[in-house]
């Protein structure tokens, strides 16, 4: 048994495809098919059902998955202790990361972060599928580390460290009902159409339970994929928007509203698989966010959530 073998292996059960494999590791999929072969051939067992339209693990591949992983970590382990002995770390550091999360300034994180490690490649990637496709991304091992915005606490497979958070404030044309006011109920604008984000996204979240929780109904006239155009879409009279204050910008055309009967905090934390032991450059990396991020609003707001620890969802 060879450690690519297990690294092919693990690539083709996360991505549940051999094309989506090869792709990842940059290997023709031929090679791909003929390491899994000679690993099942070593094992005595078939790995994955090629039978239907999509690859699945077999019984023997269920069993062998988490062991591949945990040989795949200590090899990385092992070339990673070297590496800090002969000079610093190395390797790439995959990080994830929402269309706006200006609560840290993260060019000044990663050029911090490139000046203490200059030997690790950074790949930055920004996910229009929201804070859920990041975590499956997360789980499926394409990410090392991502920030995301999760109200109702970690999926199954993540762990968060909250960061920081910011009120989402109700946005409305100059010219609205509702703009003379100095703040809102949700009763207020619960008529109202609403310019809003797919489900996945962390404001989405963070509105739809608000409302729920209130026992209110909603129409959302249209889902957008950059938060940072939502005031656009609204100056444009698409609709009302909930939206993080940090992100409303200051035009005279528009006006932000405080809502006073509702929990409408949007989340930033760093979200990492449990499934995988972080690298010793992820590690590094999360190790420096705390310099990198504000003042906590409370004393929880910078401790790790996992599926069993969270009590908010």
């Amino acid at each position: 048994m060879e450690l690519r073998h297990l690294e092919f292996f693990v690539a083709v059960a996360e991505e549940q495809s051999f094309t989506k494999a090869s792709e990842r590791l940059r290997i023709v999929q031929s090679g791909v098919s003929s390491a899994i072969k000679a690993l099942e051939k070593d094992l005595g067992a078939v790995l994955f059902d090629r039978s239907g339209r999509h690859i699945e693990l077999t019984d023997a591949g269920e069993a062998l998955l988490p062991k591949a992983r945990a040989a795949l970590d200590a090899a990385r382990d092992a070339r990673e202790a070297v590496h800090e002995v002969r000079g610093g770390l190395r390797g790439t550091l995959r990080i994830g990361t929402l269309t706006a999360i200006d609560l840290i300034d993260l060019p000044a994180l990663m050029a911090d972060f490139h000046g203490r490690h200059p030997s690790v490649q950074l790949r930055l990637s920004a996910a229009p599928s929201g804070s859920q496709g990041l975590a499956d991304s997360l789980t499926e091992g394409k990410l090392d580390v991502a920030f995301v915005s999760m109200p109702g606490g970690a999926p199954p497979g993540i762990v968060l460290r909250d960061l920081a958070d910011a009120p989402l404030d109700l946005v409305v044309p100059a010219g609205h009902p509702l703009a003379e006011r100095n703040e809102v109920r949700l009763t207020d604008f619960a008529d109202e159409p609403f310019v809003d984000f797919p489900v996945g996204y962390g404001n989405r979240a963070v509105t739809d339970r608000a409302f729920a929780a209130a026992d209110l109904q909603r129409s959302v006239s249209i889902e957008i994929v950059n938060i940072g155009a939502g005031a656009d879409f609204v100056r444009h009279g698409m609709g009302v928007a909930l939206l993080p204050r940090f992100l409303i910008p200051q035009r005279t055309d528009l006006r932000s509203l405080p809502v006073t009967d509702a929990d409408v905090r949007w989340p930033l934390s760093a979200a990492t698989s449990t499934l995988r032991r972080p690298s010793a450059a992820a590690r590094a990396f999360l190790a420096l966010l705390p310099h990198h991020t504000p003042a906590p609003r409370s004393a929880s707001a910078s401790a790790e959530r996992s599926p069993a620890s969270d009590q908010r969802g």
